[in-house]
């Protein structure tokens, strides 16, 4: 028996008016789900624990099978273990994003216009954080290098408490009553100033301000947290696994896990993404010996927090494919196999950011017959069959009781 995730990150959305009020997944034309959805069940499921962010680390960690509230330490750290970096016990990590902040006002007047720096390039980042670690770097503080925007600071040392906003969160907004509070936080601030007067005139910046790119001006520090620890999934589930994603958060944890990390080429976390290319690795996977597997899209998630609704449903569109490509080839091996369809939480188009709301999920298998009734894999349909589950990280044991 083979198990599979299919998450559309941040996929769950709020009625939309330019798509005749209906939601992203209302809209998309999906019809592998709307097949499959017959002998499905479909329902809610509570992914963010009260008291939580509704962040991917929380919600996906939820969706893996792993309760938020015994193993979150943060998020920064688990995308510190992905790109490799050997944390200590007493080292504090934070969430590195190279922003695009307005250009006349003072520094704490100016607003976050991109929190992702017009998707600027791995390579260009890159630069961009040497040329910081060349002014910043000491025995307390370093900076390491990520995937496009994403990039981390660890404290040598360092104490948790510090009041963080995440860049997403104020997209078109003023950063004043944003900047770091707490714990370090004037050290905190004084870091962004002064990337922003280091990284204003950088020429990667200059340069792709010629071509009419949004410049990379400025750091962000978001996402504190300390070594995290979480249970061998094998040891835990009696089920081999392994995770697709672009994403270091999620490949961070995977790898804490003790999952394989299976990379796909043109694999970007954006719509642009190689969406056939993770569904054939993950059917590559179980068929050559896997259990199990996590496939993490992140594209939907993006393109809600620049409002491109457009493009959220062409991800959700994508995203029906590598179901149709999962089940097909499965069934074509005749391999019995259930499969989880779901966001890790909902993020609208309308306010650009998460929500805690509850996620619609479906459940299908191959084998048997799972249905409670929905017509379609929607968020109202979800809330229609009274299906409600409100520990989410209990979620993939409906899925693993499949057999």
């Amino acid at each position: 028996m083979k198990y599979i995730v299919v998450l559309g990150d941040g996929m769950a959305d709020w009625k939309i008016p330019s798509l005749n009020n209906k939601t992203c997944l209302e809209y998309a034309k999906t019809p592998t789900l709307d097949k499959i959805v017959k002998s499905s069940e479909v329902g809610l499921c509570k992914t963010v624990p009260q008291g939580f962010k509704p962040g991917s680390d929380v919600a996906n960690m939820s969706v893996l099978g792993f309760n938020p509230q015994s193993f979150y330490t943060g998020r920064s750290p688990l995308e510190a273990v992905s790109i490799g970096i050997k944390l200590k016990d007493t080292d504090v990590t934070l969430r590195c994003n190279l922003v695009t902040l307005s250009e006349d006002e003072p520094y704490e007047k100016k607003v976050m216009l991109d929190y992702s720096a017009g998707e600027i390039s791995t390579a260009e980042a890159e630069e961009l954080i040497n040329c910081l670690k060349e002014n910043f770097d000491c025995k307390d503080y370093k900076f390491y290098a990520g995937i496009q925007y994403r990039h981390c600071l660890v404290v040598d040392g360092g104490a948790t408490g510090a009041e963080l906003t995440p860049p997403h969160d104020i997209s078109d907004k003023i950063i004043e009553n944003y900047l770091p509070k707490g714990v370090n936080s004037s050290i905190y601030r004084g870091l962004l100033k002064k990337s922003y007067e280091i990284l204003s005139s950088h020429p990667v910046n200059i340069k792709r301000v010629k071509e009419g790119k949004k410049p990379a001006n400025s750091i962000w520090l978001w996402g504190e947290g300390t070594k995290p620890a979480l249970a061998d999934f094998e040891k835990l589930r009696g089920l081999k696994g392994g995770v697709i994603s672009a994403v270091d958060l999620v490949k961070g944890l995977g790898l804490l896990a003790g999952m394989k990390i299976i990379e796909v080429d043109g694999a970007t976390g954006n719509y642009d993404t190689n969406f056939q290319g993770k569904a054939n690795a993950a059917a590559d996977g179980l068929l050559s010996g896997l259990d199990f597997v996590y496939i993490h899209m992140e594209a939907p998630d993006e393109c809600a927090h620049h409002c491109d609704f457009k493009n959220k449903v062409y991800s959700i569109e994508k995203i029906d494919g590598v179901v149709e490509t999962l089940i097909n080839r499965l069934s074509a091996a005749g391999e019995g196999f259930a499969m989880l369809v779901c966001p890790d939480h909902p993020t609208p188009c309308e306010i650009k950011t998460h929500t805690s709301d509850p996620i619609p999920y479906l459940l299908y298998s191959n084998i048997k017959n799972l249905s409670n009734g929905a017509k379609r894999y929607t968020e109202d349909e979800a809330l229609k069959t009274g299906e409600y589950l409100p520990q989410g990280h209990l979620l993939i044991d409906k899925l693993f009781a499949i057999k």
